[in-house]
């Protein structure tokens, strides 16, 4: 599999010669526009209904805590189940719940208990498709248009951020507050259509049936824990969102009480931020080529520090507008690479889990982040709120400095299939408890040493694709004789284990297998039971 080139993720277009990634990033613009208009109206009308910064701030905690709390068994159905129809049958809910919001609103029924309500309830639909939109991406355009198309994706999304707040600052102070509401509940027919006509591709069909959720949850976080590449990225999320958080919870109080302006305020900086990202991104391929991923996360990282301090400092709408176009570039700068070094770490069968746990992490320090900032802004003022999320932000860039981003762009993650099938004495799909293998070695003393170095590789790709136990013993009567063992859930697990092997860990195998003095002796041992235990 090539590698991704410089000049091929250079081009922003090139996703769009793809006629059905055209047409859902289209109808997903349309409908990010709409929630934009609701997240900019519910943020400003409970600015009405509380004057309390930890209630402001808590709009956006009800926003970010799903997130956190059911994106890890969304990406599992991501993983096992058909994410078109998914994706299909939770947009229908979503749009239903809108609509009853939007008439609450209408009869001036809304207090700030069933705004905070009907905002988790919404954000929990979305958290539940939020793995299945990032993994069906690659569905959609090629490996090597990947990157461009996840970037066109935060230009979009960055799109509906320039042109849903000022929309709704627009619609609000002409048609009251409850117009856009009722113009979010509908955004979403189009996005719906476009996945009602979208036909994917065919996969191929698996050898062994589809894993239960909770064991693709089990799986799935060993996975993320078990991948470097990925971890890394997660640490660089936490260093990010924790301390951007800090304006996104904060700002309807900037535009309301520090700056003194109205709903047309507000929108406009949200457009501002919006459209700084939109700016950004018309720059961004650049700045990846001169700069590198890491780089340019710490430069989006020392760019949100200054525009949190700008914002501390906002006594007009002018510094305001400033701090919130740099904010906006900064962002898209920070997640577009982001998401790109968590998309290229995972291979197909687990990319819905590990995008979760991505989700997870981003939307948790985003969630904690908010409450932080809220509560710190209701105990002093919002200008130190601002000038702490600054500070910490900053701080971040060298405590994550050699934490190194999208390490996995060079791995071949398509499934090498090169473990033979296992010729068994009887079938073993239904057997319960776990399966033990063994694998016998035989090394030169000489090259002990450096067998165990490469086999440590041999070991993440055991734990990341299945196994919960693993280790490695050697023969204490014949120096060189070295066993490594490990443990699958299933026999069904281990079938599964055999398919996810990429051809990178294949290479990693043959790294360790040079120093073999003899080919390796694979044992597999199932649980033992007595005829009567197996009979029951």
């Amino acid at each position: 599999m090539a590698n991704v080139t410089p000049s091929e993720s250079a081009s922003a277009l090139r996703p769009f010669r793809h006629r059905t990634y055209a047409v859902i990033w289209t109808a997903t613009v349309v409908s990010n526009i709409g929630g934009w208009m609701y997240s900019a109206a519910a943020a400003w009308l409970m600015t009405g209904l509380s004057s309390s910064a930890l209630a402001v701030s808590l709009v956006q905690v009800a926003t970010t805590l799903p997130m956190l709390l059911v994106a890890l068994p969304a990406g599992a159905l991501a993983d096992i189940i058909d994410k078109r129809k998914f994706l299909i049958v939770v947009e229908i809910g979503i749009m239903v719940v809108s609509a009853l919001f939007a008439t609450i609103v209408a009869l001036q029924l809304v207090t700030p208990v069933s705004l905070l309500a009907f905002m988790f309830t919404i954000s929990v639909g979305s958290a539940l498709t939020a793995p299945s939109w990032q993994s069906v991406v690659p569905l959609l355009v090629p490996r090597a248009d990947l990157p461009s198309a996840v970037a066109a994706n935060s230009v979009g999304i960055n799109i509906s951020r320039a042109v849903g707040p000022a929309l709704s600052g627009l619609i609000t102070g002409a048609f009251g507050i409850a117009a856009p509401f009722w113009l979010d509940a509908f955004s979403n027919a189009g996005t719906i259509a476009a996945l009602a006509w979208w036909r994917p591709a065919k996969r191929s069909v698996a050898r062994v049936p589809a894993e239960r959720l909770g064991s693709a949850i089990r799986i799935g976080v060993r996975y993320a824990r078990n991948n470097r590449p990925l971890r890394a990225t997660l640490a660089r999320a936490v260093a990010f969102f924790l301390f951007a958080s800090a304006y996104w919870a904060l700002l309807p109080l900037v535009a309301r009480t520090q700056i003194g302006g109205g709903p047309s305020l507000y929108g406009a900086l949200l457009g501002a931020i919006g459209a700084g990202a939109v700016a950004g991104s018309l720059i961004l391929p650049r700045l990846k080529s001169a700069l590198g991923p890491d780089r340019l996360v710490n430069g989006a990282t020392a760019a949100t520090a200054i525009a949190l301090v700008l914002f501390a400092l906002s006594a007009n709408a002018i510094t305001a507008g400033i701090a919130s176009v740099l904010a906006g570039a900064a962002w898209i700068a920070a997640v577009a690479t982001l998401n790109v070094s968590a998309q290229i770490a995972l291979p197909e069968w687990v990319r819905g889990r590990g995008l979760a746990v991505y989700v997870t992490v981003m939307f948790g320090a985003l969630t904690a982040g908010s409450a932080v900032w809220g509560e710190i802004a209701q105990a002093s003022t919002l200008s130190l709120a601002h000038f702490l999320a600054a500070g910490g932000a900053l701080l971040s860039i060298p405590l994550t400095w050699r934490t190194k981003l999208q390490a996995g762009a060079g791995l071949d993650l398509t499934p090498s299939m090169h473990w033979p099938t296992p010729m068994l004495a009887s079938d073993l799909r239904h057997k319960p408890g776990p399966v033990l293998v063994t694998v016998e070695y035989h090394v030169a003393t000489t090259n002990r040493d450096a067998f165990l170095s490469a086999l440590e590789a041999v070991e993440a790709e055991r734990r990341r694709d299945g196994a919960y136990a693993w280790g490695v013993y050697e023969d204490s009567t014949q120096p060189g004789r070295l066993v490594e063992t490990f443990l699958d859930e299933s026999w069904l697990d281990h079938m599964r284990h055999h398919e996810r092997v990429t051809k990178a860990d294949a290479i990693a195998q043959e790294h360790a297998a040079q120093y073999l003095l003899r080919p390796a002796v694979v044992t597999h041992y199932v649980t033992a039971e007595t005829a009567n235990a197996a009979d029951a």
